[in-house]
């Protein structure tokens, strides 16, 4: 019986992470203080509601290289162009969400 309870409180454990999404795995992975399980899942909440996975893909790039986010801002290229009003959709709605 042991052995079987064993495996079940580890496989509710191990459920969060495993399906977390890009962005709450970024954040988590993060060296940011204010990096909690609690607001980077939020922050994930907010990314789901905004933004596709290809640009869930992209955003996460950003916490372990916040310079790519600035490339992005200022390029010229059309489709940076209209990722970044996404992502400025998802910074405030991540915003409100989360506080």
């Amino acid at each position: 019986m042991r052995p079987i309870f064993s495996v079940a409180i580890l496989s509710m454990c191990l459920a969060v992470p495993l399906h977390a999404g890009k962005i709450e795995r970024a954040c988590n992975q993060s060296d940011r203080k204010a990096a909690t399980r609690s607001l980077c899942g939020c922050i994930q909440d907010a990314a789901d509601l905004v933004l596709s996975t290809k640009d869930q893909s992209l955003a996460a790039k950003f916490f372990s290289d916040p310079h790519k986010a600035q490339e992005i801002r200022q390029s010229d290229n059309r489709s940076h162009e209209s990722f970044w009003k996404r992502y400025r959709e998802f910074g405030d709605t991540a915003e409100a969400f989360c506080g």
